[in-house]
């Protein structure tokens, strides 16, 4: 396959031609929040109000001729609200597992997770893991090999660190995100899989003004 042309759109869209949802989960404290607001708004908070259930964002893209959306669902990370996260596997194209690399018991944490995806979600999904708070590196506790590790052993399509507050690869997840999709839309279009089996949605969501922007203070869900 050739390679693909991407374009970040900075502003809303209303017509798209693809749409991909994600989810976005891991421990609370370890900045999904963060990252899907860093993304999509290029806004960081810098004070702590954890999210609570769940949240849309989205993070519009042009590949090739084509214009996609990445409707993100991000997720709180609490015990608690962990059957309400489980509801959305389901409809997941693709999950962005965190944790936190100044926190060891966050990276843990993974297999539970790892395992909530293999029970919850479709069988096609894909996942990328991602490091957040590569800007802790003085505090770091887990190293980017024992990331890069477990992402090949866990067979997971692609490993990133990251930093919501400087940025840091932040874009790049998405953009990632959306060039896998787009690449497993396309062979499935091409070995003429019923449309039902594709991973998208060709039709207009209505996503709510409030649900679009963020609803509380700090990003270290």
């Amino acid at each position: 396959m050739s390679e693909l042309q991407c374009e970040v759109l900075q502003n809303e869209i209303n017509q798209f031609d693809l749409l991909f949802k994600l989810i976005v989960i891991g421990d609370s404290g370890v900045g999904k929040s963060c990252l899907s607001i860093k993304a999509t708004k290029d806004y960081f908070d810098y004070l702590y109000t954890p999210t609570v259930g769940f949240e849309f964002l989205s993070f519009n893209m042009k590949i090739n001729d084509q214009v996609v959306k990445l409707q993100i669902w991000d997720t709180c990370g609490q015990e608690a609200y962990r059957s309400l996260i489980n509801s959305f596997y389901r409809n997941s194209s693709l999950a962005i597992l965190v944790y936190s690399i100044d926190n060891m018991n966050s990276f843990e944490s993974l297999e539970n997770w790892l395992n909530d995806i293999k029970i919850q979600s479709n069988p096609d999904i894909k996942i990328i893991l991602v490091g957040n708070k590569a800007d802790l590196n003085d505090n770091r506790e887990v190293t980017k090999e024992e990331g890069e590790e477990f992402a090949q052993k866990n067979g997971i399509s692609y490993f990133l660190e990251t930093s919501a507050k400087t940025g840091f690869n932040v874009k790049d997840i998405f953009i990632k995100a959306g060039k896998i999709l787009y690449e497993e839309h396309l062979k499935k279009r091409d070995n003429k899989i019923p449309s039902s089996s594709l991973p998208y949605i060709k039709e207009e969501t209505n996503l709510s003004t409030e649900s679009e922007q963020p609803r509380r203070k700090g990003c270290f869900c």
